[in-house]
């Protein structure tokens, strides 16, 4: 028996405005080009039997449609911004077709969060056709069915967040800084996700540069940027500048690993 690869399908690969932004008249903005169109930053990863949902953003929906998912078995929250949970109210429908509460793993801080915006879904007498969430904390690596996902700790301006290592992936998002602790914990990936918002520097994201320093020191086996404004430029013309194993992610990419 062959046993099927594990995947990484990018739902979204933008920043909290998306591409293009609304009232912007940049030319990335007013690409034809279906790469340069990003939603909010957040993949599906199939690993060993379960569908792992890494951040639910307010694209979550139209993501699933998109790529005709139906299934989600976890979710992974990176941190509380709105780009990365302002969609969980839409794991509605996969609470109806599976019966039962979704587990949604992240810090404490963020899952406190959680309950105060979607209030609704911890009532102690819930409307019926409210989400149903299972909430777990995360203090060290997780333990979900029989399978092992390392956290990543990072620093997403002066708000410490979190990145997954699901076996061979490793999936970093809006960090900032990481100490060399974490990055030994993600050396050799084979697939290294990271973020990269543009090449001017930011406060509290990696830039172009700060995210290939990153890929250096972890030599992964192949490397893709995502959480892209539009500052960044044409993702055309952007890749043709990258080592021969960074690729920029887009949105609706599946890689194996």
């Amino acid at each position: 028996m062959v046993l099927q690869k594990s995947n990484i399908t990018f739902l979204g690969t933008g920043t909290s405005q998306g591409i293009p932004v609304i009232g912007s008249n940049d030319p990335v903005c007013k690409s034809q080009d279906v790469k340069d169109k990003r939603l909010r930053t957040s993949a599906l990863v199939q690993y060993k039997g379960l569908d792992l949902l890494i951040d639910c953003g307010p694209d979550f929906r139209q993501q699933m449609l998109r790529e005709n998912k139906s299934n989600v078995d976890a979710v992974l929250i990176t941190h509380e911004h709105t780009d990365h949970i302002g969609g969980l109210d839409d794991l509605r429908p996969i609470n109806f077709l599976k019966g039962h509460d979704i587990p949604i793993f992240g810090k404490e801080r963020v899952l406190e969060d959680i309950k105060r915006r979607f209030s609704y879904a911890f009532a102690e007498v819930k409307y019926p056709g409210a989400p149903g969430f299972e909430l777990h904390s995360v203090n060290g690596d997780i333990s979900f069915q029989n399978v092992s996902i390392q956290s990543i700790h990072i620093l997403h301006g002066k708000l410490p967040i979190l990145g997954y290592k699901i076996g061979g992936l490793s999936y970093i998002t809006d960090a900032s800084s990481i100490s060399e602790e974490e990055i030994e914990k993600i050396k050799f990936s084979e697939v290294l996700v990271i973020n990269a918002l543009r090449k001017e520097a930011h406060a509290s994201h990696f830039t172009l540069f700060d995210a290939l320093e990153i890929i250096e020191k972890v030599k992964p086996k192949k490397a893709y940027l995502t959480h892209i404004s539009y500052q960044l430029g044409f993702h055309e013309e952007v890749e043709k500048t990258l080592p021969n194993h960074v690729f920029l992610a887009y949105d609706g990419l599946k890689v194996e690993f």
